[in-house]
């Protein structure tokens, strides 16, 4: 008997096997079909079970008939050469579990999440204000007579928009006020350079005086103070004198270079003042060229606002000073004090350099009286300075500056500080109005972050 047929049944059974079970499959999606659209099934008229039952008797070929059958629109029979009504195959559970190691993002605590991406921020922050204080340093003179020059522009802008509003042309207003400016501040100068000239002389002999008066003072003191040790005091001092002469002289030809440096610093801030009132719309469209334009409309609006904060801070500045070196000038001129009127000037110019230079200023002109003319006219001038300075916090400032450019006290003295570390007095100067500037830039592009994301919202 040949074997071809026996072959080919293994084959046929192999088929019906696979078959059975495509069949089976088949009839588990079908059934979870079924189950999804059950709902939309018993909104009909009831037709729709009848012929998904008789459907469902064709489709297995058992011959029943009866039209119940086991398929409600889902066609949930038996598949042809299965037995009849069969159960789906279950669903193998020995498949292998597999288990994924987690994201090591979501591992990190979040608190540390927080402040590792707080931190690396702030360093690149810090590296970014290191670079820019290195080129600061190394271009020092070129900043400060820019800031000096935008200061001076600040002062002067007003009397050049008045002049153009008169019908007088822009170049000519911006000349006019600059030669007027300058010559004021350098009438200013040759004044008090004069004076002290003038006086130095008569300075030194009544400084001398008060020095010999101030020793009988502490003889006579009920701090115990001996001749000798009034004398070794003034030994040492000269000793100190005689030995740092060389420190001395090698600051005397230091001074040279120090000269040269100030006046072209000088010629630097003139140039710069000249081109900023002449110019000085133009530059700023210039410079929002620079920025980028996603940014540009926030630039923009804060840039017209840190110009109007750093005007009312001169403007503001120069009236307290002003008013500070008059009422200070008039008292020790009526305690005859010598030299009342530099000292006035002086109070002046140190009175840009907030806090710090009240306190320089009137120390000299105390240190001056108790030399000049003795411990009661000394208390006395110190009386008159605290009464003014007291006047100048409380009164002045908040009303002529306002709270444009109100700063908080520990922020004035940390810029100053850092100021005068960076740059000397130049930069004790400049560093108030700078973080006054800085404070208005920075509440304005918050202000217009904070309008672009109500507009976004609604």
């Amino acid at each position: 008997m040949s074997r071809v047929p026996g072959w080919l049944g293994r084959i046929g059974a192999g088929l019906s096997g696979w078959g059975e079970r495509l069949e089976r499959r088949r009839a588990e999606i079908e059934s979870e079909g079924a189950g999804a659209g059950a709902g939309d099934g018993r909104e009909d008229d009831g037709r729709n079970s009848g012929d998904a039952g008789s459907g469902g008797a064709e489709e297995t070929g058992s011959g029943d008939g009866d039209g119940h059958g086991d398929g409600h629109g889902g066609g949930a029979g038996v598949s042809p050469g299965s037995p009849a009504g069969a159960a789906p195959a279950p669903a193998r559970t020995d498949a292998p579990v597999l288990h994924t190691r987690p994201d090591p993002a979501t591992a990190v605590p979040w608190g540390m999440r927080v402040a590792a991406e707080a931190g690396w921020r702030l360093l690149v922050l810090a590296g970014t204000v290191w670079v820019l204080m290195r080129i600061i340093s190394s271009v020092q003179l070129l900043v400060l007579s820019f800031t000096t020059a935008l200061l001076v522009t600040a002062l002067l802008q007003p009397m050049v928009a008045r002049l153009t509003r008169y019908g007088v042309p822009r170049g000519l207003a911006t000349a006019l006020s600059a030669v007027l400016g300058f010559v004021v501040m350098g009438l200013i100068g040759w004044f008090v350079t004069w004076q002290v000239m003038e006086n130095i002389d008569d300075l030194s002999d009544q400084i001398q005086d008060g020095i010999d008066e101030l020793q009988r003072w502490l003889l006579d003191s009920p701090f115990h103070v001996t001749e000798n040790q009034i004398n070794d005091i003034a030994k040492n001092l000269r000793e100190a004198i005689s030995d740092n002469t060389d420190t001395i002289t090698s600051a005397g030809l230091e001074g040279v270079t120090v000269i040269v440096e100030a006046l072209t610093g000088i010629l630097l801030t003139m140039f710069s003042t000249l081109f900023l009132l002449y110019d000085g719309r133009r530059i700023w469209q210039w410079t929002l060229k620079l920025v980028p334009a996603a940014a540009r409309p926030g630039v923009s609006d804060a840039g017209p606002r840190a110009w109007r904060t750093l005007t009312a801070y001169v403007r503001g500045t120069v009236i307290v000073a002003l008013i500070d070196a008059i009422f200070i000038g008039l008292g020790i001129y009526f305690l005859d004090v010598p030299m009342a009127v530099p000292l006035a000037v002086f109070i002046f110019l140190f009175a840009f350099i907030p806090l710090v230079g009240a306190v320089v200023s009137g120390a000299l002109a105390v240190v001056v009286a108790l030399v000049t003319q003795g411990v009661f006219t000394a208390v006395m001038t110190l009386v008159v300075v605290l009464a003014v300075q007291q006047i100048e916090g409380h009164i002045l400032q908040p009303f002529i500056l306002g709270r444009a450019v109100r700063v908080h006290p520990l922020a004035v003295v940390l810029a100053v500080a850092a100021g005068g570390m960076i740059a000397g007095i130049g930069g004790a100067v400049v560093a108030v109005p700078l973080v006054a500037v800085t404070n208005t830039v920075v509440g304005s592009l918050r202000a217009y972050a904070d309008e672009r994301e109500r507009e976004r919202v609604a």
